[in-house]
């Protein structure tokens, strides 16, 4: 009896994807051993002024003799760690994470091997070398992912892409893919039973050709040379034929990707409970309770800002007094958490009959759903202008987060007639207390439309956590520089 295997050809595009895949990962390599050296020559610098431990033996020798070793072993715990997978590199949190468990690996391996080898490095030089390292071997991946996400933004270094399934699985995907070009993803054409050959199917910031049924999923994979398909929702044949699809997509050197059910929830909250080698995934159900970390980080942000904002708001105040004589803040009515209403307090920034003249200027609304913006609004004055560019508007709102109201980060903080159109569980934006700033901020902010608003709001609810608020916060800075839909 003999018994014949398959083996696997790679394409010739599979083997040029190949080849950059690992040019650019020696790239990368290259800049984390320039950064690693860099931070043990400040080390040394620092820790050993005058030293030169390439001529007489002194104070510092030992760490000149043993950072070449230390250097290698971190680098070694890099690659081990897959920090330089080319499927992680500039998209999501788990390159970051990779990264600092390597270093933090990488530093207890040093301080293990350095006690049970008696060997004495200088405190002082560990302390400074390792931070300073892990510091910019962060700084480098920044400048790395930003240069890729800039790159793709173009149409560069995109991978092109089959998408296949039912018609709404598609368009729900595609358009995440086409609005998210930093995830490297692009769609060349779709693969469905449910849209006519030759029709074209929208994706929102894109659109992609309908090229054939399912069942020649594999041979236009072949013929269109794209690097993955990927499977939106279910395919008729069930768990069998995707088994299937994916050994006969490797043969081609063609990467499978499905994409999960569970959509706009954080890795955090769902878990693989494997049975009998089908991954089951358990998603934990979201708490919705205040929280005395977030609590805390409120009342002393708002408290200190409040304090040190003292001047601002006095010089602000003047100007919006001397500009029309009209009064200085504005209060709405806004529904916060659990739907109860609370007023919300603003630098005034239009004009003292704004409300009243709204119905005239009603035809040119260019907001999305129930809400009302205009990019040139008439009644905003000129003071009220530079504000809302800036943001200096939301400032007095500090005093809603210090009062419980609102909070730092969270839902934008809607309007009555915005909760009285609410349908399809928009209401779940209100299980939470209102921010000053959220994902709706440093995401486009009056730029968004109103489902992609809704979107945002419904993510950060489900997904809320302590070190996401921070993120959001660290964001927000830049995005009030940029005044990108600030208006």
């Amino acid at each position: 009896m003999s018994l014949t295997l398959r083996t696997s050809t790679i394409s010739v595009p599979g083997a040029r994807r190949a080849l950059r895949r690992r040019s650019d990962a020696v790239g990368l390599a290259g800049l984390d051993l320039g950064l690693l050296l860099v931070a043990f020559a400040v080390a040394h610098v620092v820790r050993f002024p005058g030293e030169l431990p390439a001529g007489a033996i002194g104070a510092g020798w030992i760490e000149f003799v043993v950072a070449p070793v230390l250097i290698a072993s971190w680098m070694a715990l890099l690659a081990a760690f897959r920090t330089r997978d080319p499927r992680i590199v500039g998209v999501g949190g788990d390159e970051y994470r990779r990264v600092v468990t390597a270093s933090l690996v990488a530093v207890a391996s040093v301080a293990a091997l350095a006690y049970a080898l008696q060997v004495d490095l200088a405190r002082g030089y560990v302390a400074i070398a390792f931070p300073l390292g892990l510091l910019l071997l962060a700084l480098g991946r920044k400048g790395v992912r930003g240069s890729l996400a800039r790159r793709r933004a173009r149409g560069e270094r995109l991978q092109d892409v089959l998408l296949v399934g039912d018609l709404d699985d598609v368009r729900y995907v595609g358009r995440r893919i086409a609005a998210t070009p930093s995830a490297g993803y692009r769609v060349r054409a779709v693969i469905t039973d449910c849209a006519a050959r030759g029709s074209v199917v929208d994706l929102g910031a894109a659109s992609a050709p309908v090229l054939d049924g399912v069942d020649a999923v594999l041979d236009r994979a072949r013929s269109e040379g794209v690097s993955a398909v990927v499977v939106a929702g279910a395919v008729s044949g069930g768990h069998e034929r995707l088994r299937r699809l994916g050994w006969q997509l490797e043969a081609q050197g063609v990467e499978l990707v499905v994409s999960s059910p569970l959509a706009d929830i954080a890795a955090g909250r769902v878990h693989e409970r494997p049975v009998d080698g089908l991954p089951l995934m358990h998603v934990e159900t979201p708490d919705y309770g205040r929280r005395l970390g977030k609590r805390t980080l409120d009342v002393v942000g708002a408290g200190v800002g409040l304090v040190l904002l003292v001047p601002v708001f006095a010089v602000l105040a003047l100007v919006i007094r001397a500009d029309d004589r009209g009064p200085v803040f504005f209060r709405q009515t806004r529904v916060g958490r659990g739907g109860r209403e609370f007023s919300i307090l603003k630098f005034r920034t239009m004009c003292v009959d704004a409300e009243a003249r709204m119905a005239a200027l009603a035809q040119s609304n260019e907001g999305a759903g129930p809400l009302f913006k205009m990019k040139d609004d008439p009644r905003v004055t000129r003071v009220g202008s530079f504000l809302r560019r800036t943001s200096l508007d939301e400032l007095p709102q500090l005093w809603n987060v210090l009062t419980g109201s609102m909070s730092l980060v969270g839902p934008r903080p809607a309007l009555p007639r915005e909760v009285a159109l609410y349908e399809d569980f928009a209401d779940r934006r209100l299980l939470v207390t209102p921010g000053i700033t959220g994902l709706w901020q440093v995401s486009g902010r009056s730029d968004l439309d109103w489902a992609e608003g809704v979107r945002l709001d419904l993510h950060y609810v489900e997904n809320w956590s302590f070190v996401h608020d921070v993120v959001i916060l660290a964001r927000t800075i830049p995005s009030v520089l940029r005044s990108r839909g600030a208006y």
